[in-house]
């Protein structure tokens, strides 16, 4: 019997036999359907015709910029040839690179990978002269070239991120042959490739064709994380850009990680001005949505399952009795918004853990942890199996509240008398109720003038201690409060900007937003400042109405 595995081991390493085999034997078809680029070939040409019209109707001869954007998989790479085509249409000078992975978390043999590869080319050549492609994976890094310790360092970090986001674990083990361990290699593989190849493309480019700026989805993880690393270390300026959960905005960063939130420039540019009536009434709209688990205008997004019942209810429930009421509200292990965010913890879990356990032992208060609703659509450990590791015996002042309990969130917030978050939404919203939390790890809105921040164990326990002392009188004061309502509003409104196509729905947006119309003079109105940052202009937070 023949051995395909063996066989392709043979032929990924011959010239031209991947390239013959996918013209000829898959006669042009895409290898998976997890990589089907057919919706992407047959728009790439009329995006380019728009692109083309919008650029011989602009009254500048100026070049524009010198863009180098990049992306990986299939929804990414799809989403980036858009954008590609958007900013080629604006005058920009643009080089769209990519690797052809479908899968992250697999290898591919060498033949398999080269067949996806000329596939993908294929497909994105319909772009030129407009855009120039170019796949990662056909650039050979000069021989010899090594990285900096400071850039290894930093896709190491990259890889163990990615290990943890792809099984949702924040321990991972790097020896062995276990599950965490293959991964990583794998990653770590992938990464440093991809980073050889970029820094090996820079070289050899002249300094008058290096790219003025670098735009990547994410820069954190994957890839892209590795992209974005190398980029910084050459110099490159990098943005980088993600989708939460309103349609018909983005978020993004100039030099950092969009994930990472940063809001300081933002706050320091809001935080004396009032709201407006009608900002108020838009941010108590949407928090009344969130607190009865209803969506709300262009939010797509659903953690409440269940409707308000009252705080009174929800103690019967869980039996509550007067002693006052801490609120623990988790985040799911393993999301991109927790990895990395320690301050005195070693990670999330540990912080946890360490909490857990410090409430075992005080039985004067009950302590309410709430499982992130969100853990219903997800595979990896529950919070509830690290709290029960830690306490193999739950006293009975500790009640768990699970991600499929009926229980709203904000009725636990009602009866709060002091709150717990290390990056999760709800440490921002409990101090608009007037609920003090104690701030366990590196979020947004930490710092901003609503939160308890401690920086090591002691202070943490300090600030619990302190706070437990006279619950009752131990409410926020109404500045506070304001202040809180104040920095949901500039974080939910502003921090995302306009942008006509969301990576989830951009197919079924382009409908109402064809690139046509984003390049006309509406489009521009509407998402003109939005594409100047993308592409590398410094954010004005004074220009966001």
């Amino acid at each position: 019997m023949i051995d395909k595995r063996a066989v392709k081991q043979v032929l990924g390493k011959l010239p031209f036999t991947a390239e013959m085999y996918w013209r000829f034997v898959q006669q042009g078809k895409p290898l998976a359907k997890n990589f089907s680029l057919r919706k992407l070939e047959k728009s790439l040409p009329e995006w380019c015709e728009h692109a083309l019209a919008a650029q011989a109707s602009r009254q500048t001869g100026d070049p524009g910029r010198r863009i180098l954007i990049f992306a990986t998989l299939r929804y990414w790479i799809e989403h980036a040839a858009l954008m590609s085509a958007a900013f080629a249409g604006l005058g920009h000078q643009v080089t769209l690179a990519y690797l052809p992975y479908a899968n992250w978390r697999r290898p591919y043999q060498l033949f398999d990978i080269r067949r996806q590869n000329v596939y993908a080319r294929h497909v994105l050549q319909r772009a030129h002269p407009l855009i120039q492609t170019l796949s990662l994976l056909d650039v050979k890094p000069p021989a010899g070239r090594a990285f900096s310790a400071e850039l290894f360092h930093a896709l190491q970090e990259v890889s163990i991120r990615d290990t943890q986001y792809t099984l949702q674990i924040e321990a991972v083990d790097l020896s062995g042959d276990s599950d965490s361990a293959r991964l990583y290699r794998l990653r770590l593989e992938r990464n440093l490739q991809a980073a050889a190849a970029l820094l090996g493309w820079l070289q050899s480019l002249t300094p008058d064709q290096r790219p003025d700026v670098l735009l990547t989805p994410n820069g954190s993880i994957l890839e892209m994380g590795a992209i974005y690393q190398a980029a910084r270390s050459a110099g490159i300026p990098v943005v980088t850009y993600e989708f939460g959960e309103q349609r018909g905005r983005i978020w993004f960063a100039q030099n950092s990680q969009v994930m990472l939130q940063e809001t300081d420039n933002l706050w320091v540019d809001r935080k004396d001005s009032s709201l407006t009536e009608s900002q108020l009434a838009q941010i108590r709209a949407l928090y009344d949505s969130r607190q009865n688990g209803r969506l709300w205008e262009n939010f797509t997004r659903l953690w409440q399952g269940t409707s308000i019942q009252g705080g009174e209810q929800v103690r019967q429930v869980l039996g509550l009795d007067p002693r006052p009421v801490v609120l623990l509200a988790a985040n799911v292990i393993g999301d991109s918004l927790t990895l990395g965010r320690q301050i005195f913890s070693r990670d999330m879990t540990d912080w946890l853990e360490r909490s857990v356990r410090f409430f075992a032992q005080r039985s004067d208060v009950q302590l309410v942890v709430r499982i992130h609703p969100g853990e219903r659509y997800l595979k990896g450990p529950s919070v509830a199996q690290v709290v029960r590791k830690a306490l193999p015996q739950v006293p009975e002042h500790i009640r768990l509240v699970e991600a499929l309990d009926p229980i709203n969130t904000y009725d636990l917030v009602q009866i709060a008398d002091l709150g717990l978050a290390y990056t999760t939404t709800v440490g921002m919203e409990m101090p608009m109720g007037g609920v003090p939390v104690v701030v366990g790890g590196k979020t947004h809105y930490r710092g901003k003038g609503f939160t308890n921040d401690p920086t090591t164990w002691e202070e943490f326990y300090h600030l619990v201690d302190q706070a437990l002392a006279q619950p009752r009188e131990g409410r926020l004061s109404r500045s506070q409060m304001e202040l809180a309502w104040k920095y949901a509003y500039h974080f939910f409104f502003d921090y995302p900007t306009p942008f006509p196509w969301h990576l989830l729905s951009f197919w079924d947006e382009l409908e109402s937003w064809p690139l046509a119309r984003a390049l006309s003079a509406e489009g521009q109105a509407a998402f003109g400042d939005t594409f100047r940052w993308l592409a590398g202009e410094p954010r004005q937070w004074h220009a966001v109405s």
